[in-house]
């Protein structure tokens, strides 16, 4: 019997497919980039499949590629001839620990349902991103996820008490706990958070949760630059003593193209501004959000930080202030291909990297439109390239290789990271060599430990 035919008969007919039709969607990423292929998806249902899967790779000698919801934006979870291992059908929650303000989920749940799971029981899952219907917390967990709230609640890792993951050999490690404080030795659960699967499979998570705000208040402001939006940030996070949990910088043109591509979205100004901060603060107290928005933004408003405002009046109306800044992706998308730059730089510094590498990409490429967006509060830009006219091609995406490198190199001069929260995948496998030679190399020999065969995700991160 042939590996595949072992591991097709200990998963059973639910737990496998050879079907085009249902591969095809999973053998690409979201964005169209890469195409992959598979000769097996494979379903598990359980831990103990996932086992006896990897287990049966292991002995053979046959490469796996993890995937979660098959949100990822930089190939990470794209086959190419590996099989193609899905954890969508892991999806139970195994245990609401209110008193130790926790939760234990399996890989496969969405993070929307989470969120939820959480409310139900009267907390908080912080983690909020634009894809956060469909993306799973095994993916999230293995690309060390951000979102809006790393301001106030921190990256994925921070979010994590315990692991649960299946090794490159088969074995299961069973990190399951929810501690606050294990000072045992190495933290093991951290290697495989933004491990990106080369390490292992995730199969569950226990999960930190937070009190519930008594009230939420959002606010959509206009600004003059990113200079003023990082002053509106200091300003904020003191006038509301720790209680602000995002601030997002949205520039005009991305505003546009969400109003153009985004339906039931629209301009909350009549007059135009060239650039956006949308905040939130979670206050303890019912009354004491909105009061305390509007405190903060008057001062603001009289320091010169912000040229309007529009206070959230309802849940609804914070909704639609967040679906202007969470759909820029897919605004982007609509509006052509572009080359998309997930970096972080020191918050103080973010302004003077956005100028410095606009100019230069506008004097390389003349014509092109730079959106740059994203998370004020933790120095995650988004810094985007593309053609003002829709409907650019790869042809395009191609011509933008040298902005890249020189946005990278604008990235390392300011003290930044090429990736802040999307991950390496296959994207940037080369920058991480060229810029972090040392980093690739001891995370080679962690790789080469855990997993000698090298059947796990084997071409993400630094290639095999």
């Amino acid at each position: 019997m042939t590996a595949i035919d072992r591991i097709k008969s200990v998963l059973g007919p639910k737990g496998w497919s050879e079907d085009p039709a249902e591969i095809g969607p999973l053998a690409s990423d979201w964005r169209g980039r890469y195409q992959g292929e598979t000769p097996l998806l494979v379903k598990p249902a359980s831990t103990e499949e996932v086992s006896n899967v990897v287990a049966i790779c292991h002995e053979a000698g046959i490469a796996i590629t993890p995937q979660g919801g098959n949100t990822g934006l930089v190939g990470g979870g794209t086959p190419q001839g590996e099989i193609l291992l899905t954890t969508r059908r892991m999806n139970a929650v195994r245990e609401t620990d209110i008193g130790n303000d926790s939760l234990t989920v399996e890989a496969g749940c969405v993070l929307e349902a989470i969120q939820h799971v959480a409310a139900d029981a009267g907390r908080l899952f912080p983690l909020s991103l634009g894809s956060q219907g469909s993306a799973t917390i095994g993916g999230l967990i293995s690309t060390n996820a951000g979102g809006v709230h790393v301001l106030r609640y921190g990256m994925m890792r921070d979010l994590v008490l315990g692991l649960e993951a299946v090794l490159p050999d088969g074995r299961v490690w069973n990190g399951l706990r929810g501690l606050r404080k294990d000072n045992t030795g190495y933290d093991l659960k951290q290697m495989l958070i933004g491990a990106e699967g080369t390490l292992g499979v995730i199969t569950a998570a226990t999960l930190k949760l937070f009190p519930k705000p008594g009230e939420i208040s959002v606010a959509f402001t206009a600004v003059d630059s990113p200079e003023a939006a990082v002053s509106l940030l200091g300003h904020m996070k003191t006038a509301t003593v720790g209680a602000l949990s995002a601030l997002e910088l949205v520039p005009r043109n991305a505003l546009e193209l969400v109003v153009q591509h985004i339906p039931g979205t629209r301009d909350p100004f009549a007059d135009t501004h060239p650039w956006y901060a949308l905040l939130e603060i979670g206050a303890a107290r019912a009354g004491e959000g909105r009061e305390m928005m509007e405190a903060a933004l008057g001062e603001a408003f009289e320091a010169g930080l912000i040229r309007d405002a529009v206070i959230a009046e309802s849940e609804q109306q914070a909704k639609d202030f967040w679906n202007l800044r969470e759909p820029i992706a897919e605004a982007e998308k609509a509006h052509g291909r572009a080359a998309k730059h997930d970096v972080s730089i020191p918050v103080s510094k973010m302004p003077a990297f956005m100028a410095e590498a606009t100019e230069e990409a506008e004097r390389m490429l003349p014509g092109v439109m730079i959106i740059a967006f994203g998370h004020v509060g933790d120095g995650n830009v988004h810094f985007n390239v593309a053609r003002t006219e829709p409907g650019a091609g790869l042809d395009f995406a191609k011509s933008t290789e040298p902005v890249t490198a020189m946005i990278y190199d604008k990235v390392a001069k300011y003290g930044g990271s090429i990736s802040a929260e999307h991950g390496i995948g296959i994207m940037k496998r080369t920058e991480l060599a060229e810029k972090r030679p040392l980093d690739v190399e001891l995370m080679k020999a962690i790789k080469t430990a855990l997993d000698p065969k090298g059947i796990m995700n084997p071409r993400m991160i630094f290639g095999s």
